[in-house]
């Protein structure tokens, strides 16, 4: 079961581009649009904060399953997760009711970087010992 656990954990940041993906490919209403259009975009504005920050963690999560994790590969992960968003917006700039701006790669961006902050700053102080420990 535990093996099942793992395999399923280091697919799911896998998975979860491919919901991007998948959604970016979507008008913007196509899932889901609130009656008041200023809260519709401010949440959907503010989800560019979480999107790629989730993205990161999965990417951590996955790497604590193989015993593995580092500051360095939490930086690397960083990185991988700020680059995807920035192809998300490149793709969102050749879909037709979507568009892509710079300011969507910044909130990417500070979402990972806020959350890699606390990954960092929890690996530091050995929070990570009990899940590594379940993995290994």
């Amino acid at each position: 079961m535990q093996s099942i656990l793992k395999w399923f954990i280091r697919f799911l940041p896998f998975i979860y581009m491919m919901m991007i993906w998948v959604m970016s490919s979507m008008p913007a209403n196509a899932i889901v649009e609130l009656p008041h259009s200023s809260t519709d975009r401010f949440i959907k504005e503010s989800l560019h904060l979480v999107e790629f920050a989730i993205l990161y963690l999965l990417l951590v999560a996955a790497l604590l399953t193989t015993g593995k994790f580092s500051l360095r590969w939490s930086l690397i992960f960083a990185v991988i997760a700020s680059l995807y968003g920035l192809v998300d917006e490149i793709h969102q700039s050749f879909v037709p009711a979507r568009s892509a701006t710079v300011i969507d790669v910044v909130k990417d961006v500070i979402g990972v970087i806020v959350v890699a902050y606390f990954v960092h700053r929890s690996y530091r102080k050995h929070k990570f010992e009990r899940i590594l420990k379940y993995f290994s």
